[in-house]
């Protein structure tokens, strides 16, 4: 298998090192900035003895080397700076998203391609506008990482193990998300039986501002570990055709009562791509919620495509 990953920052350089160390195919790093993916897969190729792992990597700043990849991962983007308008990194991350897209409609149409640029949902319905790709082969990371925020954070608080905690979330990755704790289990039980109701809306709340708390952190740059974490586990859910429930940004039409727009649910994912939308049972608050912020990526990208 060919797994081409676009964008050799922290987070793509991560998430081939762990594809790559996971044995899931050959892996190719892209990255436009001269040099940057082949000194990255050098120093990977180098820690291919201490690893033990025999993986193959190639880095390089031909978009060229994308052609005939079965899974392609686009991390490419500019991150938010201060000064700088939402509009205007849309704008320029629409710009750097359309043009991999394009590479990619004519060097790979037969990928299934992985968005991880932000804003992710936007970015996600732009691509798929741009590429005419089938929905089930085109989606964004999004909530997965989401989720596994939401179950670490209840795992702390419980002092529990990380793996006991099956969290869900849903909606848009950003400050619309929407951490389900009903549908959140504890060891199988349902979370409202381990804690009360003011605990739990405390940890949607750490859960919905954790990404803006590691960049208040960091200072420059934002997160790169869980992100390439949640790449990675799309990308061996695909390889290895796990038909797992994994929460993914995708394009819906009809479902959740909503119609051409992307955003997070629960997806059944294979070797093919999304096999099956799952339908959760929302409350009507909850439905109304995810159908604003649908429309709002909506808007935003309909924008972006006038």
């Amino acid at each position: 298998m060919k797994i081409s990953v676009i964008g050799a920052g922290n987070v793509g350089s991560l998430t081939a090192m762990r594809i790559a160390g996971d044995g899931l195919g050959d892996v190719f790093l892209i990255d436009v900035v001269k040099g940057l993916a082949v000194g990255k897969a050098l120093d990977l190729e180098d820690a291919r003895p201490l690893l033990k792992y025999n993986y193959n990597i190639k880095g390089s700043d031909d978009i060229r080397l994308v052609k005939g990849s079965d899974i392609v991962v686009i991390t490419a983007g500019l991150a938010r700076k201060p000064g700088m308008s939402r509009e205007e990194l849309l704008a320029k991350n629409s710009q750097i998203l359309k043009d991999v897209c394009s590479h990619i409609k004519e060097l790979a149409a037969g990928a299934i391609v992985i968005i991880v640029t932000n804003p992710l949902d936007i970015m996600t319905l732009y691509a798929l506008k741009t590429t005419g790709f089938k929905p089930q082969k085109l989606f964004g990371m999004g909530i997965s990482l989401d989720a596994a925020r939401f179950a670490n954070l209840i795992a702390q608080d419980l002092g529990l193990k990380c793996t006991d905690i099956e969290a869900s979330v849903i909606g848009a990755h950003g400050e619309a998300m929407m951490p389900l704790p009903g549908f959140t289990k504890v060891k199988g039980v349902s979370l409202d039986e381990f804690m009360d109701e003011a605990k739990i809306k405390s940890l949607v709340a750490r859960t919905i501002g954790r990404g803006a708390e590691i960049v208040a952190n960091l200072g420059t740059g934002s997160a790169f570990f869980a992100p390439s974490a949640a790449i990675a586990a799309i990308v061996k859910a695909i390889a290895k055709d796990e038909k797992r429930i994994v929460g993914l940004c995708s394009y819906l039409n009809g479902e959740y009562g909503i119609k051409d727009a992307c955003i997070g649910v629960p997806c059944r994912l294979g070797k093919d791509g999304i096999e099956k939308i799952i339908e959760l049972e929302l409350s009507q608050e909850e439905k109304n919620k995810l159908s604003k912020s649908a429309e709002s990526i909506a808007q935003a990208a309909a924008q972006l495509l006038a």
